[in-house]
């Protein structure tokens, strides 16, 4: 197109496939065409590509997100610099003359996919690079609250069995999450079965209603069967340490879950007994709950060991508990003063019944701690009612350590029903309350005014102390007052425990 006398005007008939004129023509091209254009109309038609695209327009798809993809996209390489063309030697072209530009040289076949004719770049891709350290690291509070995709937490997981700085931070951040939500079991309100009965009761009155004071052990016997009821084999068989105080220091017996629920069964035997229902040991049973304990286990070995029928226990056990309840209800007012022999004590019947609510509570505790499972605080009414019931029987627990040479002597006697020194025992929280322990005598009175200590724990270290699974001094209580009578209380309420 140029020659010696300089550039030529632009002639669309030098395009073998139009023909005079500019207008497309019949004739087919040799793809020798040199793709110029006049300067107005956009560039020519590169020679050797289709006048047309050889099918439809193609439509790229949507680019993933790096976050979504396991595999991070490579950097693209840096175009070359495009070199300026080498023009002929020629005389220079008059003013205002525009020049034709120069044809680019079709390097690669022209398709569809690069319809602008340029060199396309291929794109470079790792699907199976890993995510930085930074990326990955930016991930741990979404995975702290497991809020990642299943890809994003097995890069997170893989990352931190070699980083330790991000194993630390991951660390620190599920404690943080942890202290947001504290776990809780997948159990029913343990006050929902109280509160059906109660509607259902406001409605229509039982004509036979349960008593008052037996009412705890019916809803704590019902809340340790509910534990109970989902254990396999294996759970029955779990190991269960029973601790408790014999007056001088802890002690303890190895048994398994299904051997405390034999313990519960021959000691509730000791209230059956007394209600003229069938003892589980026979009419020649021991007195005390801890000889009953040992002569069972000796009788049962499979039962104390976990190794026999577990779902015959918790029915013998569970049927036991139905039975004692339905005779209190129906023998009336008159059963609650029936005295149930404990071997060295002896209880009237609705204590008794309070005290085996206690021990349900208890042992439910440990057997949930076996297994490691979650157990909730009684109803405030009921806790309230056990809590009582230790109470009352630290005045004789203190003398009794009095006259073992365990516990200080008496400052100062008063008559039976006057007041004398009192500590103030304070259990805090929902079904606590204030109670006043006379320190001198159990016929005394105790009063806030003649008070000269103050004792303050929440229920969850009373249940502690008394059931006697941490040493009295080492309970966790504020204290205020003669340091001596606080002293006494604590061991003899720690006394209150036994196997």
């Amino acid at each position: 197109m140029s020659g010696a006398g300089g550039p030529e005007r632009y002639d669309p008939g030098d395009i073998p496939e139009y023909g005079h004129g500019g207008h497309r023509g019949e004739g087919s091209g040799d793809g020798s065409g040199d793709g110029s254009g006049d300067g107005r109309d956009g560039p020519g038609n590169p020679s050797g590509t289709p006048s047309e695209p050889a099918g439809p327009p193609r439509i790229p798809t949507p680019r993933n997100a790096a976050e979504d993809t396991s595999g991070w996209p490579g950097l693209l390489p840096l175009l070359p610099e495009p070199e300026p063309p080498e023009s002929p030697e020629s005389p220079e072209e008059p003013e205002g003359r525009e020049l034709p530009e120069e044809a680019e040289s079709p390097e690669e076949p022209h398709s569809p996919e690069n319809p602008a004719g340029t060199s396309a770049v291929p794109r470079q891709t790792d699907t199976h690079r890993p995510p930085s350290h930074d990326v990955l690291r930016s991930l741990l509070g979404a995975w702290a609250l497991t809020a990642c995709s299943p890809d994003e937490t097995a890069a997170v997981e893989a990352h931190l069995n070699h980083c330790t700085s991000c194993a630390e931070e991951a660390l620190r951040l599920r404690e943080a999450v942890g202290l947001l939500h504290a776990e809780h079991n997948l159990d029913l309100d343990p006050l929902l079965r109280s509160r059906v009965l109660a509607g259902c009761l406001g409605r229509r009155p039982a004509r036979i209603p349960v008593p008052g004071w037996a009412a705890a052990y019916d809803a704590e016997a019902a809340r340790l069967d509910a534990l109970l009821r989902d254990m396999g084999e294996a759970e029955w068989r779990a190991p269960v340490r029973l601790t408790w105080y014999d007056g001088r220091r802890l002690t303890g017996r190895d048994t398994t879950v299904a051997g405390v629920i034999g313990h519960l069964m021959v000691v509730d035997g000791v209230v059956a007994a007394s209600l003229g229902l069938p003892d589980p040991l026979g009419d020649h049973a021991p007195g005390s709950p801890a000889a009953r304990t040992e002569a069972y286990w000796h009788a049962e070995p499979d039962a104390a060991g976990g190794t026999g029928p577990s779902t015959l226990l918790r029915e013998l056990w569970r049927e036991q508990g139905h039975a004692l309840v339905r005779t209190v209800s129906f023998a009336g007012r008159g059963a609650s003063d029936l005295s149930v022999p404990f071997g060295d004590f002896t209880l009237p019947v609705r204590d008794a019944f309070l005290d085996r609510a206690f021990e349900c509570w208890v042992h439910a505790g440990d057997i949930a701690e076996a297994v490691d499972y979650p157990y909730e605080l009684p109803g405030s009414a009921h806790l309230k009612a056990m809590i009582d019931l230790c109470v009352r029987l630290l005045p004789e627990a203190l003398a009794q350590r009095r006259r073992a040479g365990l516990a200080a002597p008496p400052r100062r006697l008063v008559e039976a029903g006057a007041p004398g020194r009192t500590l103030h025992l304070e259990v805090e929280g929902t079904g606590g309350g204030n109670w006043y322990i006379p320190l001198d005598s159990p016929a005394a009175v105790g009063t806030a005014e003649e008070a000269v200590a103050h004792i303050a724990l929440d229920p969850e270290t009373f249940y502690q102390l008394a059931a006697g699974h941490v040493p009295p001094q080492e309970a966790a209580v504020g204290q205020l007052g003669d340091v001596e009578a606080i002293r006494d209380v604590l061991f003899a309420t720690a006394s209150l425990s036994r196997l």
